[in-house]
């Protein structure tokens, strides 16, 4: 596009049409002004044009092309980026669908008592158990221990073992979890730890799936390998051996007193818990876990004469 002045609208269109190298019927014309004579040759103007070649018909037929090109390419790029957008939510659908599912199977395999972190022991009457009612099984703690002695695996063997197959488990969940660590406890317990941005998820409201997870494992680990399990998920454990310790000051306060104890009813890994403590603390004193015809636990601390 070029500026053209002259005295006349004919001049420049020639001028135009010479300096662009074409026919003047070639040009794309803007006159700007119009030439005048003025008067008595004053306020004379020159004719101004602003002109430029018109596209022939193989440049109008690039630029089309081209611009129906450009418009294809944005095209395919939306639906690309549709495309990519449906492919991750239909991956989120997914993974919601199977944490979803991986939660419903863990609880399907709950016990009927739950953990309850915040009051650990049941409303249990302060009187004792009928005696009628209380099923005196041999303390279990003695038979694994013989078990294990009769176990062709060494503890440390099983604990790897152990180790392979629950990661190989774990690898197929949803939950964002590190590598589970399996590692030898003591001499006939193992001590599972699960650590990772969701492991506080497998802890569940109230402990559940926690309380599943722990029965699990342990029915695996001890019917096959007869050996103990300590189950730490996200310092859960830690948690309610604080909690066990704060209940077991005034079980030991009746200890010091009368010299034997009957607990409440503890659930799941807390009367584990109790019973180490207890254990630990009263080495002279007999303490076993005793359960009801309900299968409810609770632990006994008495003299050795006394039974």
């Amino acid at each position: 596009m070029i500026k053209i002045v002259s005295t006349t609208l004919e001049e420049a269109y020639k001028d135009a049409a010479l300096a662009l190298k074409c026919s003047v019927t070639e040009l794309n014309i803007e006159v700007i002004q119009s030439p005048s004579s003025g008067f008595l040759g004053l306020f004379k103007k020159n004719a101004i044009i602003v002109a430029a070649k018109k596209p022939n018909s193989s440049e109008k037929k690039e630029k089309t092309v081209a611009e129906l090109n450009k418009k294809e390419n944005i095209k395919q790029e939306i639906k690309k980026n549709k495309k990519i957008k449906k492919e991750q939510e239909t991956k989120q659908e997914i993974r919601k669908e199977r944490k979803k599912q991986y939660t419903k199977k863990i609880e399907h395999n709950i016990l009927n008592d739950t953990i309850m972190p915040e009051s650990f022991v049941s409303t249990q009457d302060d009187e004792d158990y009928d005696m009628a009612d209380i099923n005196y099984t041999a303390d279990y703690d003695e038979e694994i221990k013989e078990d294990l002695e009769k176990n062709s695996l060494n503890i440390y063997d099983i604990a790897k073992t152990v180790n392979k197959e629950l990661n190989n488990i774990f690898n197929l969940a949803c939950f964002k979890i590190d590598k589970i660590e399996v590692s030898v406890y003591n001499e006939d317990t193992l001590l599972v730890e699960f650590k990772g941005e969701d492991a506080a998820l497998l802890i569940g409201k109230e402990g559940y799936r926690y309380k599943a997870l722990s029965y699990m494992i342990f029915n695996w680990v001890n019917t096959k390998y007869k050996v103990q399990l300590r189950l730490e998920i996200a310092e859960f454990l830690k948690n309610q051996e604080e909690a066990v310790g704060k209940y077991l000051v005034g079980v030991c306060e009746n200890i010091d007193k009368d010299g034997r104890v009957q607990t409440k009813i503890l659930d799941g890994v807390l009367v584990q818990i109790a019973l180490r403590e207890l254990r630990s603390k009263y080495p002279n004193k007999y303490v076993a876990i005793r359960s009801t015809r309900d299968g409810l636990k609770f632990i006994i601390v008495n003299e050795y004469h006394s039974n």
